[in-house]
């Protein structure tokens, strides 16, 4: 399975019993990552897709980085708004850049590409979690009961999050009136919005290590992503 799955299957036990991650292993150099190439003031209450207005500071490094423009204004209007609506937290878009490449390579995971609104097509969907060795076993309650048989719930989007927790966090951002797993606007605000929510102040190493080990309680996935976003942070390809 692809890392996304396992990623947000922690995030979704978290999020769901309220605890945060313990015992944390010791942070390593380089974390928090940097907060890379400054996002640019935007009027982040004006109608539409807002992260258009990033367009010109996203297309000045989306060729070096490897990072799809639209996915660059997602990732800075995500930062952006967080910056206002929670200062203390710090996130950078880098961060989210680095999860997002970990997870589904910026939504182009087997093949799928970002439309220009946003959307991720065809929608990438992680393996069923069956049971499966080395695989959480989840039901879709709701599917199972209508098929008659059991359907197991799949990891969403370019972020990879479990519908129970989508659910619970998933926030509009492209003012489109829906909040879609599948839009990396909405997803990279949402990521923003739970990692805030776990890890705190995200300038520390302390709540930036906080943060990805509940958005996934493995030393490695935050090691990879932390190389992503470190690569980010001073305007190269990870």
């Amino acid at each position: 399975m692809f890392p996304g799955v396992v990623a947000v299957l922690v995030a979704a036990l978290v999020a769901l019993s309220g605890c945060a991650a313990s015992n944390l292993p010791p942070i390593p150099d380089g974390i928090p990552p940097g907060p890379g190439t400054p996002v640019p003031a935007i009027d982040l209450d004006a109608p539409g897709r807002t992260a258009e207005q990033l367009h010109g500071w996203a297309e000045s490094q989306s060729g070096t980085l490897g990072i799809p423009v639209v996915a660059l204004e997602a990732y800075g209007y995500a930062a952006a708004v967080m910056a206002r609506s929670r200062p203390g937290c710090g996130i950078g878009w880098t961060t989210l850049a680095g999860i997002a490449a970990v997870e589904s390579k910026h939504g182009s995971h087997g093949g799928s590409r970002l439309d220009a609104d946003g959307t991720v097509r065809p929608p990438i969907r992680g393996v069923p979690l069956d049971g499966s060795p080395g695989v959480a076993r989840i039901v879709d309650e709701a599917a199972t009961a209508r098929a008659g048989s059991p359907v197991y719930v799949r990891a969403m989007g370019p972020f990879q999050f479990l519908p129970e927790t989508w659910q619970h966090w998933g926030v509009d951002a492209n003012g489109d009136g829906t909040a879609d797993p599948d839009n990396i606007d909405d997803a990279a605000l949402t990521a923003a919005r739970y990692l805030c929510a776990s890890g705190g102040d995200l300038t520390t190493a302390d709540g930036w290590q906080r943060a990805l080990m509940t958005y996934n309680q493995s030393t490695a996935y935050m090691a990879r992503v932390r190389t992503h976003a470190a690569a980010y942070s001073v305007g190269r390809r990870a």
